[in-house]
């Protein structure tokens, strides 16, 4: 199936994703020091950054015009919809840096060549980190989804803080709303100064 618009979507005609349980072990889980290249072209850990960081998991993007991935993608719960919540966070992501995030990442089991072509042409404010080898996805046990013998990472959002997590969004649909859900949340829970504290 050609993929004529990756944002418009009629979200009523999607089949959304269940709660499976897959992410409940995430929440209060430290991030392992694993590095992953970005669309910058940096290697980040996320386990060595300070402050408050947001990262998005997607299966993964689509290009317009391009196959789909398989005939069906639309109707498996969860899968469609990359574009708008990767749009989303870059429409927001001005408000998200105001609202405490100290960093914001896109992340997927795409390789870095594919997210970086997504990246320029969707002129993304933030990088997209590539965990192609998968070692962030098992370090963490993120929930996976097998299709065509790939494993894409089921779509979530991460609140860290200072290399723990503290939130997890999971799961995410209509994936469009999650950037502003991650607003909301970050609005209601600001980070505790922790120098005036001391």
């Amino acid at each position: 199936m050609n993929q004529s618009s990756l944002t418009d979507v009629d979200w009523s005609k999607i089949p959304a994703p269940t709660d499976d349980g897959g992410a409940a072990h995430l929440t209060g889980m430290t991030i392992p020091p694993v590095r992953l290249r970005a669309t910058d072209d940096t290697s980040v850990a996320l386990s060595a950054l300070e402050g408050r960081t947001v990262v998005f998991a997607y299966p993964r993007t689509g290009e317009p015009g391009k196959i789909g991935l398989v005939d069906d993608w639309d109707m498996i719960p969860g899968a469609r919809g990359c574009t708008p919540q990767t749009c989303a966070f870059r429409d927001l992501f001005a408000e998200l840096k105001a609202a405490g995030a100290a960093q914001v990442f896109g992340l997927s089991t795409q390789s870095n060549a594919y997210q970086t072509e997504m990246a320029s042409r969707l002129h993304l404010p933030f990088p997209v980190l590539s965990d192609e080898a998968l070692e962030l996805t098992h370090a963490l046990r993120l929930p996976t989804m097998s299709v065509a013998g790939l494993t894409l990472i089921k779509r979530l959002a991460l609140i860290i803080d200072d290399a723990r997590i503290t939130h997890v969004f999971y799961p995410v649909f209509p994936p469009d709303r999650n950037a502003g859900d991650v607003l909301e949340w970050l609005q209601a829970n600001p980070r505790k100064d922790e120098s005036a504290s001391k």
